[in-house]
């Protein structure tokens, strides 16, 4: 008889795409700063890439009334006709973008979406630019797909944005792509249309395919209006992916609700890769989406409001603090300061030596989580989410303002 016992300790060997990539870093700190709260200690957690907002009643009721409804079936593969006709709706009414529903494609969430693209368009001997700092997943999902992330560093002296010079510069036979996200996380930057148009030359010269992901589109501040790509013109249109979806500007992040605009035969390539991975979105958060996008807007400038307000408050907090100088962000619900001056400095053992490291003490210290900004590709830098109540944020600056002072 096989005695089982011998396959139990045998290693099990893994893909070799696993070796290129690490777990998401911003999702480690949320769930480390989880499990420190569940474990009773009092954390202040500005980890979170989502808004602390709850999703508005109508928006729950209408899942609410699918699931009485029965609406619990497989959806057509790339999203319900309805959901499609809304994307489109909301594209018309905000940016004036004409597309039709079979210029859309919906997935689970805004990262699926993204992996999805990476899936069908990109593979070995490709590269991808993307602007630095930068989300986290980005060079994963390029990696995954087997070509090769270019992380062009951008510089705090022109607010974090690539210019068309080092656009220009970064373009090769091998180039197939540009990741551009304005609203930026974690940054806060933000394009306005003259700076596209600048990038749009450079764009149009080389001849480059753009991922637009334009998930905090909503999300800006001091006046500033949202300006992507597509709406340059249409040979800008012809070129250009538009990701979005509800869960930023709904506060919807756990609906899982995303979707793509772009080129038929495009839009047709990762419907296919979606038919063979996931099927279709959630059916019951397909039609809370339909709400969110067709129904009442004014919960969003009502979020913005709010965030606008403590953003002003971390702004002014952090500047506060000897050799930090932080802008105000212009989008999204980051703050990115450079805490560099505190690196090399020491409390007890080990060092300070660069933002993993000041990371961990602010955590075990000061017991408030922020993202290292080595995530993104700035290693001088910290990454606080203001989707915290005021009067925590009050409080984890106090916390942090003591630690620093420790250093």
């Amino acid at each position: 008889m096989l005695d089982v016992r011998l396959f139990l300790n045998m290693p099990i060997p893994l893909s070799q795409r696993l070796s290129l990539i690490k777990p998401s870093l911003t999702m480690a700190v949320e769930a480390r700063a989880k499990a420190l709260k569940k474990a009773g200690i009092d954390i202040i957690g500005f980890g979170a890439g989502e808004p602390d907002f709850d999703t508005p009643d109508f928006i729950k009721e209408a899942a609410v009334r699918a699931i009485r409804d029965g609406f619990t079936r497989y959806t057509p593969v790339g999203g319900m006709d309805e959901l499609k006709e809304a994307v489109c709706f909301r594209f018309k009414t905000d940016l004036g973008l004409e597309y039709q529903p079979q210029e859309v494609v919906v997935g689970c969430g805004g990262k699926h979406v993204l992996y999805n693209i990476a899936q069908a368009l990109w593979g070995p001997g490709d590269e991808v630019l993307v602007p630095a700092p930068c989300w986290v997943s980005y060079p994963p999902l390029i990696l995954l797909a087997g070509a090769t992330p270019i992380l062009l560093p951008t510089r705090e002296e022109n607010g974090f944005k690539l210019t068309p010079e080092e656009l220009a510069a970064a373009v090769t036979e091998r180039t197939r792509a540009l990741i551009l996200n304005s609203p930026s996380n974690p940054t806060g930057a933000v394009y306005d249309r003259e700076e596209l148009e600048a990038l749009g030359r450079v764009i149009l010269e080389k001849d480059l395919l753009v991922v637009s992901d334009d998930i905090y589109d909503k999300i800006l501040f001091d006046g500033r209006s949202f300006v992507n790509l597509a709406q340059l013109g249409p040979e800008y249109r012809a070129r250009t992916l538009v990701v979005n979806g509800v869960s930023k500007s709904y506060a919807m992040t756990g609906w899982r609700i995303g979707f793509l605009a772009g080129p038929p035969e495009i839009i047709d390539a990762v419907n296919t890769i979606q038919s063979h991975s996931t099927s279709n979105p959630n059916s019951i958060a397909q039609k809370a989406a339909v709400a969110a996008l067709t129904g009442p807007q004014d919960f969003v400038p009502q979020m913005v409001a709010e965030l606008n307000r403590r953003r002003n408050y971390i702004v002014d907090r952090l500047n506060a603090l000897p050799g930090i100088r932080v802008r105000p962000p212009a989008g999204a619900f980051y703050i990115f300061p450079d805490f560099s001056a505190y690196f090399g400095r020491i409390f007890r053992e080990p060092d300070v030596k660069d933002s993993l490291k000041l990371a961990d003490y602010l955590l075990e210290k000061a017991q408030i989580a922020v993202v290292p900004g080595a995530a993104f590709g700035a290693d001088s830098c910290l990454r606080f989410s203001y989707t915290v109540p005021l009067d925590l944020i009050e409080k984890g600056l106090k916390r942090l303002e003591k630690a620093l002072s420790r250093l």
